[in-house]
């Protein structure tokens, strides 16, 4: 029995050991399919997708411009310059809004790049000033010139730039999304969850009325740093984003709220900071969740059965 209780310890040991080292080799290969998404939370907030501090100071580039007062950390976000329809200047962040700051869009330019002339315009090759090589790694590069390349639309097909409303959505299939998926979080009428958007406490009315180029860029590719169900991964078509976007647009909004002074300094959902394993031990705890959350009740079984076993081999030792 001593040596049998050995063996299923060593079995055990070998077996969370690995997939300790399966969860770290996963962690640091790229992950197909993953790339667009992935790429899309990059643009959005970097740093709290890779589970990073945010940068101190402005980015180096911000100083080009004059008319974006905001500081800090928001100033090193894809998004703030270039705009969540992706068109920059010329687009939502135009000139006479708080967001300007006359840098160019990315849709166009992407669409005449190839992924590598991208990652060219990433990593200061183009640019000494626009040099994110020392703040992501290689692959995290590659992940944001794909969604770049392959995960951009053209906005002005889905929200009427004047009116800020979704262009032909269908309500009812909006319903049934939001419903199924996103009503547990943000309740039937939008405002279980009160979300920062332009420093003040929103529902998700406000913001898909507000800033509808974000909701559509969220919805598709999830928020970076924040747990919840992504569009994408989902199956979900960008008109099906489109369609959710409409109703979401005929929920209630929070009204009267003033604006308080340094607005955009908390205009974005606390970030969950967290990322993947990046050495053998992390790999194990991670293995170890695994193991035990999906396999457990089998492990469990497993180990209740070999009990048993070994309760009938010392009955029929004893009766020797």
């Amino acid at each position: 029995m001593r040596k049998t209780r050995r063996f299923i310890f060593l079995v055990l040991a070998v077996l969370v050991l690995t997939m300790g080292i399966a969860a770290v080799s996963a962690a640091n290969l790229p992950q197909a399919g993953d790339d667009i998404t992935v790429g899309a939370q990059l643009y959005d907030k970097w740093y709290a997708r890779l589970g990073v501090e945010s940068p101190q100071g402005n980015h180096p580039i911000w100083e080009r411009q004059t008319t974006n007062t905001r500081s800090g950390p928001e100033t090193w976000r894809c998004a703030e310059c270039h705009g969540w329809d992706y068109q920059g200047a010329a687009g939502a962040y135009g000139i006479g809004t708080s967001h300007y700051t006359g840098f160019p869009g990315v849709f166009v330019l992407a669409e005449r790049l190839s992924e590598e002339e991208i990652i060219a315009h990433l990593n200061g090759e183009i640019d000494p000033l626009h040099d994110f090589s020392n703040l992501m790694d290689e692959r995290s590069l590659r992940q944001l010139a794909t969604f770049l390349k392959n995960g951009l639309i053209d906005d002005r097909e889905f929200i009427d730039p004047v009116s800020l409303r979704a262009i032909g959505g269908d309500t009812e299939n909006g319903k049934r999304r939001y419903e199924t998926v996103c009503a547990a979080c943000h309740g039937l009428d939008g405002q279980t969850l009160a979300l920062k958007s332009d420093g003040i406490d929103q529902g998700l009315g406000d913001v898909a009325s507000n800033d509808p180029y974000r909701f559509l860029h969220r919805s598709r590719f999830g928020v970076a740093g924040v747990v919840m169900p992504i569009g994408r991964d989902l199956g979900w078509s960008t008109e099906d984003s489109r369609d959710v976007l409409a109703y979401v647009q005929t929920l209630p909004k929070r009204v009267g709220q003033p604006v308080p002074a340094g607005v955009g300094a908390a205009s974005e959902p606390a970030p969950q900071v967290g990322g993947p394993g990046t050495s053998v031990f992390d790999g194990i705890l991670a293995g170890l969740g695994v193991f035990f959350g999906m396999f457990g009740m089998s492990l469990l079984f497993g180990l209740g059965f070999v009990a048993f076993l070994g309760a009938i081999v010392f009955l029929l030792r004893k009766r020797r």
